[in-house]
């Protein structure tokens, strides 16, 4: 199966801290990829490194094909994405919002319909984005991230602060997205039970370092042999992190 996107030894250091240390990724296409780990995991920076936000100190890495930082433009034209929340002009309504967005990106008038449709806010579209549910904007940021019609998807936790309702509505949308779009989705999330009902294949990382990567049921082969528990993913992930933290000696 092709990767659509791939790091080597990609690294990100501030000053004596290490952000990502190392980082060997390989991310299927067509497929949703969890990115998993806790505070500090350098889940956010690897993330901006693909967005062109933060400059990898070492390594590299390329996207659909395309290696940075040699063709930065032509990656970010393929990029969609939804880093933190969502911001927009609360006093222009979501359909105002993505017609600014259409037109930086030189998009025809139709996308935008198709963007609101696909997040099921069409009939929405008139009602200011100030006066929008925490949800709605969570859809409107999606819709902003899907009007190119992107084939890469990087979404920074799409679900921060939703009530279960809330959730449920985002993980059946972004699940409908590969298959509607033919796109690949790089997600992460604090929220494991979650991830676990999204994700194809998880990486999970701890102090910048790459832990696991595979498939769910790789995974849970992987905790079986290694007697860590695996009735969910939650108990699986923390042992593993635990594991690492106490090889390191509780120090980063």
């Amino acid at each position: 199966m092709t990767n659509m996107i791939e790091t080597h030894h990609l690294t990100k250091q501030y000053s004596d801290f290490t952000a990502v240390s190392d980082l060997n990724l390989h991310i299927k296409k067509g497929r949703i990829h969890g990115f998993l780990g806790p505070n500090g995991a350098g889940k956010s920076t690897t993330m901006k490194m693909f967005l062109g936000l933060t400059k990898p100190t070492d390594g590299s890495f390329e996207i659909n094909g395309k290696m940075f930082p040699k063709d930065r433009q032509q990656i970010l034209r393929e990029i969609g994405s939804l880093i933190e929340s969502p911001a927009f002009y609360g006093n222009l309504t979501g359909e105002e919002n993505l017609e600014i967005i259409r037109k930086i990106l030189n998009l025809p008038k139709r996308f935008v319909k198709d963007a609101l449709e696909t997040v099921g806010l069409y009939e929405y579209r008139n009602r200011l984005a100030k006066k929008y549910s925490l949800g709605m904007k969570q859809r409107l940021g999606l819709a902003g991230a899907l009007i190119g019609k992107p084939p890469i998807l990087i979404l920074d936790e799409p679900t921060n602060g939703l009530d279960p309702a809330g959730i449920h509505e985002i993980r059946t949308l972004i699940r409908s997205l590969p298959q509607t779009y033919d796109c690949t989705i790089l997600v992460s999330s604090h929220l494991l039970s979650e991830m676990e009902l999204l994700a194809d294949d998880v990486s999970i990382l701890n102090h910048g370092r790459l832990l696991f990567e595979g498939t769910l049921s790789e995974l849970k082969q992987y905790a079986v042999h290694a007697g860590y528990p695996v009735e969910n993913l939650e108990e699986t992930f923390l042992s593993i992190i635990e594991e690492d933290n106490l090889k390191r000696g509780g120090k980063r």
